[in-house]
């Protein structure tokens, strides 16, 4: 059966794998089940322990490891293609993990990994909340866009959202579809998530799956959730609000030609980014 519907998983992970998993490949299921070919997880979706330092201990190296496994399992069984949220894998540092997305195909075959560029260190305004992600994740260097049944895909992971040009270098290697999956807190998530999702979705006439956290984690960290699917004019698709869950949708590729043909925003630049 070829399935040309795309979705979002939402999760609220917690620290025992086994059971995060478990939720995972039912909700990739629940998704194929609903007409989904392509499947985005949320960031950490395996594992979200007590601080940065626990998941140190889950790193997997190139190839191989449990998670990896899983993944390539999950895809070939349910005959979907699957972007893996993020996974801990060895960095080049010592006592520091890349935070990888990894692609499979549906034939269980890893076709991309993007590991992510930007990092959260940031202090949030008016709370007592802090996070330095730099301190155990080790920053990716390139962008990955890559081909897909769906379209050219490209990967982007939840803080990257607010850096606008690592899309503008995605476009200009034919991006049509933007995979994000994010763990974006509840107060930046209130603030922003929505915004710039659909934002990403309007500038560059573009697909967006954006497939987060989204509850109260049992680290006491609240994450926003509101995993949607936008569309290249910026339109809400579909959305789940709260909790774990899924949504999909069709890919209307016809709508998206005509966009890009009468609203030449694209062609219109005269200006360009360089990263």
């Amino acid at each position: 059966m070829t399935r040309k519907k795309i979705g979002a998983v939402q999760m609220a992970s917690g620290p025992n794998m086994n059971a995060n998993l478990l939720e995972a490949e039912r909700l990739i299921r629940e998704a194929a089940e609903s007409g989904a070919g392509l499947v985005v997880l949320p960031e950490n979706f395996a594992f979200m322990g007590k601080g940065g330092q626990d998941q140190l201990a889950l790193r997997e190296e190139e190839g191989s490891g449990q998670l990896q496994g899983f993944m390539s399992r999950v895809a070939e069984q349910q005959g979907v293609w699957l972007v893996g949220g993020t996974i801990p894998m060895v960095a080049r540092g010592p006592g520091k993990a890349r935070a990888a997305c990894l692609v499979f195909d549906d034939r269980g075959e890893r076709v991309a990994r993007y590991d992510k560029i930007h990092l959260f260190d940031v202090s949030l305004p008016g709370v007592d909340e802090r996070y330095q992600e730099s301190a155990t994740i080790e920053p990716g260097d390139d962008i990955v866009v890559l081909d897909s049944p769906f379209g050219r895909l490209g990967i982007a992971v939840c803080y990257d959202l607010r850096f606008p040009e690592i899309f503008r270098q995605m476009l200009d290697q034919g991006m049509e579809l933007l995979a994000i999956p994010s763990a974006f807190t509840a107060i930046t998530g209130k603030a922003h998530w929505e915004t710039l999702v659909r934002a990403r979705a309007i500038e560059n006439l573009a697909f967006a799956v954006a497939a987060a956290q989204g509850g109260i984690h049992l680290n006491g960290r609240e994450t926003h959730g509101h995993s949607m699917i936008v569309d290249p004019w910026g339109t809400v698709l579909a959305q789940v609000p709260r909790g774990t869950g899924y949504v999909c949708c069709a890919l209307d590729h016809t709508f998206q030609g005509s966009v890009r043909r009468n609203f030449p925003t694209i062609e219109h630049r005269r200006l360009k980014c360089s990263f």
